[in-house]
């Protein structure tokens, strides 16, 4: 098969499991098996996490109303938007960010920061450990099954549940930083990093609908980051080769993303996660017997 139709596939994966609670990584350790283009092992460690920069594009793009927190001169409300107004250098503050600034939309990037240390705490020190130890098909099945699961045994808990946070509004930082605990789970390849946020929310009270679009939001810093540190470890330049099959993955997982992603915020308004746990428990017992049976 051509390299640039692997890539392709390989963008295609990326973009529909990047969103949905299933493992973007683990199906990427697992179908590059498969489709694995003609590239060095170091590239294709590279190129497994920074192919989400197509998929972060694709929120900044659905999102990026929502998310820009700037405005011009005709956008200031007409009350402000602080409880008391202050005096002296704090009121010139008051005054420029009820002119230039939706303040509610810097205080979410504040707690989207306050969600991404955990990560960066934990996952800086482990990632070599964890590139070295778990980028393989049977920790990744293993992973797939025993979350699959607990999502299963989540989703039966929270059947009855309200929840107390329904806007992004509504998240403290509390809830923000334990959150970002949650996402490290998906430090383990195989776990799944928006099924890890958004049961995580679900479970401290947010509802669906909010889980999913914060964590959409989460995942603009984490991937990026992540990416970057992957490509610093990586060094030197890219051939020929290397940069359109980049660039293929990225822009495949882009297209694909702005789908999928359209997809889950209507799924998760009407429907639970079992499906996509059955799945993963299937995948896994499937990628388990083949290893089993040698062929792996």
């Amino acid at each position: 098969m051509p390299t640039i139709i692997k890539t392709i596939l390989l963008g295609i994966i990326e973009g529909v499991t990047e969103w949905l609670p299933v493992s973007s990584t683990g199906h990427l350790i697992l179908f590059g098996e498969l489709l694995r283009p003609e590239m060095s092992d170091a590239f294709m460690e590279m190129f497994n996490v920074v192919i989400q920069l197509g998929a972060i594009l694709a929120v900044v793009v659905l999102f990026f109303k929502k998310l820009w927190p700037f405005h011009g001169k005709r956008g200031r409300n007409a009350a402000s938007q602080f409880a008391r107004p202050a005096h002296g250098t704090a009121g010139r503050f008051q005054n420029f960010a009820d002119s230039y600034v939706y303040m509610d939309r810097i205080i979410l990037w504040l707690k989207i920061l306050v969600s991404v240390l955990p990560a960066v705490i934990i996952g800086l020190p482990l990632d070599d450990w964890l590139d070295s130890h778990l980028y393989r098909p049977v920790p990744v099945a293993v992973m797939l099954i025993l979350y699959g699961i607990l999502f299963i045994l989540i989703e039966n808990r929270n059947k009855t549940r309200k929840p107390r946070v329904r806007s992004l509004r509504q998240i403290t930082w509390q809830d923000a930083l334990l959150i970002g605990c949650f996402q490290c789970l998906a430090l383990i390849p195989g776990t799944s990093r928006s099924g890890a946020t958004i049961l995580g929310g679900i479970l401290i009270g947010l509802s669906r609908t909010c889980a999913a679009e914060y964590t959409f939001y989460l995942a603009i810093p984490t991937m990026a980051g992540a990416s970057l540190l992957k490509l610093v470890k990586f060094g030197g330049g890219f051939s020929g080769m290397e940069t359109v099959v980049l660039l293929t993955g990225c822009v495949t997982a882009f297209l694909v993303s702005l789908f999928t992603i359209r997809f889950l915020m209507d799924y998760v308004r009407k429907h639970d996660f079992k499906p996509f746990a059955w799945y993963r428990i299937i995948l896994g017992v499937v990628v388990l017997v083949v290893a089993a049976a040698g062929l792996l």
